[in-house]
């Protein structure tokens, strides 16, 4: 196991069913990227990643063609990204709340967001439990609700799996998808 990430081998079912619907030929943002479980899933599905975390040793062995890797600090007074755009960003299992907002204006149009992170009730499981790591109800809707987003999919509910939490999720599009919904989860 890597210093500062918990080990979760699988991508997320929630990313798995919603990434087929990111543009492709631009580039995908895997904001806190962790181990690089989502980094890996969006190059075999022919992306171009930009993977970004504090702590980039756990990923350090994805680097590639296809896979750029940043150390970041995301949590800096000035946002690092300022100005970048991407075809879809995925967040998962990080929530700094004064950079939210900068997420739907670096989608290029047609970009997706794919998003998901414990929510309001997870203390009740264990950590994270400190209500600045837990997302507010509706917190994700009024995100993209703000920004213009057409949202796809949102869920806020209980999930067993990787482990018992709650987590909020939302798939949602700037502008028009490019491809289909797909209404199963693949995997």
């Amino acid at each position: 196991m890597f210093p500062g990430h918990d080990l979760i081998a699988e991508a997320s079912t929630w990313v798995r069913r919603f990434a087929p619907v990111i543009p492709k030929g631009g580039i995908v943002l895997d904001l806190a990227c962790g181990t690089g479980r989502h980094t890996a899933l969006m190059a075999s599905l022919g992306h171009t990643v930009l993977a970004i975390d504090q702590d980039v040793s756990a990923v350090q062995l994805l680097q590639s063609d296809s896979i750029q890797i940043l150390g970041l600090n995301l949590e800096a007074s000035n946002w690092p990204l300022l100005g970048r755009q991407f075809s879809g960003i995925i967040v998962t299992n990080y929530l700094y709340r004064p950079f939210l907002d900068e997420l739907p204006q670096m989608l290029i149009e047609g970009g997706v967001l794919i998003y998901e992170t414990f929510a309001d009730g997870n203390a009740a499981f264990g950590k994270p439990s400190n209500p600045d790591f837990l997302l507010k109800p509706g917190e994700l809707l009024a995100l993209a609700g703000g920004a213009g987003l057409k949202v796809i999919a949102y869920e806020d509910i209980y999930v067993d799996q990787p482990k018992p939490a709650m987590v909020q999720r939302i798939c949602a599009v700037k502008g028009h998808l490019n491809e289909p919904i797909p209404l199963q989860f693949v995997g």
